[in-house]
């Protein structure tokens, strides 16, 4: 699905988060109302569905991943709707025009409660929205499970043809420290051979890069939410089955980048399924003592990023 990624004319609404039943509820709420919705964040997957897509007033993804959104919030001219984690103390400048809804909430700021969303609606009719649309830009999503396993067999040929040399799974949470460039030029320097596949707001770091793409195959496959990484699972397994090996000796590497809680789920659940030699970064979890990295090290063959150039060559050079 392409997907717009830069505002149009018009009063607007931003939902962030990851809970798309609550991007629906909004999105019939504002049917006919004259109003924009736009996702944010990890809501950037919801317009790939096609019972949100058909909407029309769902319009596009505004901004990036959670570290920026007192800047990119205080820049929105509309309310702003947060429906899961990820919520920075709001600032002075959009404290008046944030929602709550479900799990979240701060002191101050109102909660809604699921089923009136009126107070949004009026709020966004308030103020001015877009005063014009921005040059276009767009970019393809939508490549959960289903859809990347629905051209297997292209994939596979490529493989078998030489013309996919190597998979490189760059993904995770991203975060405001610094050394999280590694993940965009690491996704910038693979070569034209590979494919780059991403979940997660990490990559907000790369995803408006230009890839290309293999044989029709677009180059950079966005799964979806940190929450999809049963559909990179699913992924590797099935190919892994129909090249008659373990996901282990797939061209395939892991380049994770780790934040907290729900990236340490990520983690272990591939670990539990006996994946190895993932790339973890911008450091080791915080909570992983000395005796525990031995541990990974050893059985796991997990390893901290160093540069995206050295990292590239050893993972073609394992592969090869």
């Amino acid at each position: 699905t392409s997907v717009r990624v830069t505002p149009v004319k018009g009063k607007a609404i931003l939902v962030s988060g990851h809970e798309f039943k609550d991007l629906l509820n909004i999105l019939e709420a504002t049917r006919d109302k004259g109003i924009n919705v736009y996702t944010h964040g990890e809501m950037l997957p919801g317009l790939a569905y096609p019972k949100l897509k058909a909407y029309p007033h769902l319009v596009g993804n505004y901004g990036g991943a959670w570290q920026e959104q007192q800047k990119e919030f205080t820049e929105f001219p509309g309310p702003i709707v947060m429906t899961s984690n990820c919520m920075i103390e709001p600032h002075a400048r959009y404290r008046q025009r944030i929602f709550t809804l479900g799990p979240v909430g701060w002191p101050g700021v109102r909660h809604l409660d699921g089923k009136d969303y009126s107070a949004v609606v009026q709020a966004a009719l308030a103020l001015p929205g877009f005063k014009e649309d921005a040059p276009e830009q767009r970019i393809t999503i939508g490549f959960a499970r289903d859809t990347v396993l629905g051209v297997a067999d292209q994939v596979i040929a490529g493989v078998k043809s030489g013309a996919i040399r190597h998979f490189f799974l760059i993904g995770g949470c991203d975060g405001a420290a610094p050394g999280r460039n590694y993940y965009t030029d690491f996704a910038e320097q693979t070569p034209q051979d590979t494919v780059i596949l991403t979940l997660g707001c990490g990559k907000f770091r790369f995803n408006k890069g230009e890839y290309g793409s293999i044989g029709g195959i677009p180059r950079l496959l966005d799964l979806g939410q940190c929450s999809d990484a049963y559909s990179a699972i699913v992924i590797a397994t099935a190919l892994a089955k129909a090249f008659n090996c373990s996901v282990n000796e797939l061209p395939l590497s892991l380049v994770i980048s780790w934040f907290e809680q729900k990236a340490v789920a990520v983690f272990l659940t591939l670990l539990s399924l006996g994946v190895k030699n993932i790339r973890l970064g911008p450091t080791m979890a915080a909570f992983l003592t000395p005796n525990l990295i031995d541990v990974l090290v050893e059985k796991f063959g997990v390893q901290t990023i160093s540069t995206p150039e050295a990292d590239i060559a050893a993972s073609l050079k394992l592969a090869a």
